[in-house]
């Protein structure tokens, strides 16, 4: 299947300035993206936590001891997988820029993956090495005499601190707070020791290409089993690319300070935060809890923040934080949400607070990840993921794989520089969603306006068929969310004897008044009658990802009682 120019309505909405395609040959790898940020921007501030702050300098410096400990001491070979199991302190972004210019591969590990998740990828990804907080070596000690894993750098949290901060913060970290597990790792190297022995002689010579793969990033692990996404650095690159020509009028090189309190092990923050700020010689400040909202805030009153990135359940959050409006917002002119649906309540509370719009874009881990975005500009949330970005076709097609027309739902299919190369090692896998032709097929239902807007209606597994009809989560939990009293929402599918299936929610509440009388009352006046929920629970809190998506599957049983 192919496109011409009138199957892409979406580039005659494009914003002013922003370019049909992007020169994807520009930098051969994200190693040359690094070499060329730390060149322009050498005296600038590159990463910023706990109250210490690396330079462009610091980082290239520093990674690239890193790269000289792993192939010079450590003898890795060009394609080997590295782990990095870290939260974001500063020495995540020094580990994946040491791995990556020293040609290997990093396997981006949660740090709160339960032991039979960590030996699953462990294996899975064949990895070599590893870098481990402290406060997570117990895990890995637990599984590590069952893995191919040889060598382990471990580290703590306060360890890019300089003296005395950094042995404070561990002392704190280990003996007053107790986060760091006893655990016994033996022949383990501490990170600092590693960047001394690397400093002792410069690292070989390697230069990495396009189509080698830089991340596996694993997915799907609440769905089945994870596997890893290979996504090359020609992919990383292309989609850094794609996201840069996309705001790139709206930033000011050298000068912007981003939040990013999205784990970097995640694609979103990886990409987005990282590596584009990175391009325009930014400042990522990390966040190490962003769980901790009450500290968080706190950090953000001592920032004057210009861009912050995150997902629904994090704009939520703050907002209902005290002291969050007294954030100072001057600076502030871009705040992006992506990773899973922005709801409109949510938006407009933003905007109400901040003065800028919460933009919404839309992605995935296979494809490194930006897919879709909405123009900067926007006076207003929109309630749709945008328009495809530079070099990117979207086609909404049939389960016969047939394009469907403007305003018809189907699967939202994605082809574009920035397609993963495939699933490590699961070739079925990868045959089942990424076609010969190129499409990837995401599992996602959207729908395109006349504009070449699209809109995702929720993803395939997720919809909720009552009596013959879908009901689209999204839908119900955007409705629900509006109603006064509602602080979270969750919308689900649960077996029902008379029409299959039945919609249930569950919501946690702002307002210990709200009832299930009210919420009733609200549905019948926001929703036709098949989508009414027949079942409504309340709980304390959600069930979420680490990085802030809600689980679905565990809240579909069991059934409530409060049924009608």
């Amino acid at each position: 299947m192919t496109m011409n120019s009138s199957d892409r309505p979406w580039l005659a909405s494009y914003p002013q300035g922003v370019p049909a395609q992007i020169d994807t040959e520009q930098y051969s790898s994200i190693a040359g993206v690094l070499e060329s940020a730390c060149d322009r921007f050498r005296h600038r501030p590159a990463f910023s936590n706990m109250g210490k702050t690396l330079g462009y300098s610091d980082i290239d410096r520093l990674s690239r001891q890193f790269a000289s400990y792993l192939l010079n001491d450590l003898k890795l070979n060009k394609g080997d997988r590295v782990a990095i199991m870290l939260p974001n302190i500063l020495q995540y972004p020094v580990a994946i820029f040491g791995v990556l210019r020293a040609g290997l591969t990093v396997v981006n590990t949660n740090p709160m993956y339960t032991a039979r998740e960590l030996r699953h990828q462990l294996h899975d990804a064949s990895v070599s090495a590893i870098i481990v907080l402290d406060n997570f070596a117990a895990t890995l000690a637990e599984v590590l005499h069952d893995t191919p894993c040889q060598h382990v750098i471990t580290t703590g949290l306060g360890d890019l601190l300089g003296f005395p901060k950094a042995a404070i913060v561990n002392f704190v970290v280990k003996h007053v707070k107790k986060l760091v597990p006893a655990y016994r790792i033996d022949h383990a190297v501490r990170f600092n020791t590693a960047l001394a022995r690397g400093a002792r002689k410069a690292p070989p010579k390697v230069t990495p290409e396009q189509d080698d793969i830089a991340f596996l990033q694993y997915t799907g692990g609440t769905t089945g089993v994870a596997k890893g996404a290979m996504l090359t650095h020609g992919n990383m690159v292309a989609n850094m690319q794609q996201a840069s020509a996309w705001i790139g009028a709206n930033v000011r090189e050298g000068e912007e300070i981003i939040v990013t309190a999205i784990p970097l092990y995640h694609i979103f923050a990886l990409t987005a935060n990282c590596l584009v700020f990175m391009k325009f010689g930014g400042l990522n400040h990390l966040i190490t809890n962003p769980r901790d909202m009450p500290g968080f805030v706190k950090i953000l009153q001592s920032l004057r923040m210009t861009a912050i990135t995150g997902v629904n359940t994090l704009f939520n959050g703050l907002l209902n934080t005290p002291g969050f409006d007294k954030v100072d917002f001057s600076a502030l002119h871009l705040s992006l949400g992506g990773g899973s649906a922005v709801q409109r309540s949510v938006a407009e509370r933003w905007k109400k607070t901040t003065g800028v719009t919460l933009v919404e874009a839309y992605g995935l881990t296979e494809t490194a990840p930006a897919v879709c975005m909405n123009p900067l500009d926007l006076a207003e949330y929109n309630g749709s993921i945008g328009l495809p970005i530079p070099s990117t076709d979207v086609s909404i097609q049939d389960d016969d794989g047939k394009p469907q027309p403007s305003g018809t739902p189907g699967e939202l299919c994605v082809r574009g520089p920035q397609v993963m190369k495939g699933y490590w090692q699961r070739p079925e896998e990868t045959a089942k969603v990424l076609g010969s032709d190129g499409w990837l097929h995401t599992g996602d239902i959207a729908s395109m306006d006349e504009k070449g807007y699209f809109t995702i209606v929720d993803r395939k597994k997720d919809m909720i068929l009552v009596s013959g009809f879908n009901v689209y989560p999204n839908e119900i939990e955007d409705v629900v969310s509006q109603c006064p009293g509602v602080l979270e929402v969750a919308a689900v599918g649960v077996p029902d004897e008379k029409s299959g299936e039945a919609v249930k929610i569950v919501v946690v509440k702002k307002d210990p008044a709200l009832t299930v009388e009210i919420l009733k009352a609200h549905c019948k006046a926001n929703l036709t009658g098949y989508k009414l929920p027949k079942y409504i629970e309340f709980r304390e809190s959600l069930p979420k990802t680490n990085v802030g998506k809600i689980l679905r599957r565990e809240l579909r049983d069991p059934t409530p009682a409060n049924a009608p």
